[in-house]
């Protein structure tokens, strides 16, 4: 009777995207869920953000249903992950380093992903680090962020260590609301990975650049698509904060997937 009880439950949890954890290269506690089987998709969110922001998609629930497995993290500093408070934390791309100690600890050959907004970022950089990636999805981004002294990258650290403007006021009333850790937020924005665009020539991987048509917060996604040369360009409907949550943007990024 017991072990019987043992079974339900951990199918049970695990039907709603039970949180596991594993310990990265510095011992810094990442979370992250693993639902479904087949090939495998990383979702990798964006700033201020956690991998719950996920679960009311449309795109994880068609990547599932369609047989796809499904991984989503929290990177450093955000969600159930740990929240260090150094800058050695942070430095030497920390956030892609948990991402490729987490492909080894599932012990996968092969992957693909999908980033949004600072996702991408993070996203990008992988790219030039592992073979293992195949296809990628660089969401809700523009060219801008291959700067690496790029002005709004700056308002945010900034805003982040006190000094609020007119712009960062609605991203740090969320970030309270949501109690998120200002400190980290600050230092993910100070040592965010920084890919130049010349480096993104080098990309071997398939990769699909996708926008919303009122999203232009980044830059130009189709400057993006232009820097890199195994990529493919798709425009949809939406705004920064709601594409990625959209039938269309699933549609897009499954029909690239498969």
């Amino acid at each position: 009777m017991h072990l019987l009880f043992v079974v339900v439950l951990f199918v049970s949890y695990s039907a709603w995207g039970q949180t596991e954890f594993f310990n990265s290269f510095d011992d810094v506690k990442i979370a992250y869920t693993d639902q479904g089987k087949g090939d495998v998709v990383l979702l990798i969110h964006g700033f201020i953000n956690t991998k719950e922001s996920w679960d009311s998609t449309s795109l994880k629930e068609d990547l599932l249903k369609k047989g796809f497995r499904v991984v989503a993290l929290d990177l450093r500093g955000n969600g159930e992950s740990d929240k260090p408070q150094t800058e050695e934390a942070y430095s030497f791309d920390a956030e892609v380093m948990d991402i490729l100690f987490l492909m080894q600890h599932l012990r996968l050959k092969k992957y693909m992903a999908v980033g949004y907004s600072r996702g991408s970022i993070v996203l990008a950089k992988l790219l030039l680090k592992t073979k293992r990636l195949k296809r990628a999805v660089l969401g809700g981004m523009g060219i801008d962020f291959t700067d690496y002294r790029w002005p709004r990258k700056i308002k945010f650290m900034n805003a982040f260590n006190g000094k609020v403007t007119e712009e960062t006021k609605e991203a740090v009333d969320y970030a309270k609301s949501v109690n998120a850790d200002f400190r980290s937020l600050y230092l993910q924005q100070r040592f965010q990975p920084n890919t130049k665009k010349s480096h993104l020539a080098y990309v071997q991987a398939k990769v699909l650049v996708l926008a919303g048509s009122d999203d232009t917060d980044n830059g130009s996604p189709e400057k993006l698509h232009q820097a890199i040369p195994k990529s493919e360009f798709v425009i949809v409907d939406g705004d920064h904060n709601g594409t990625y949550k959209t039938k269309a943007f699933s549609e897009a990024i499954i029909e690239f997937l498969d």
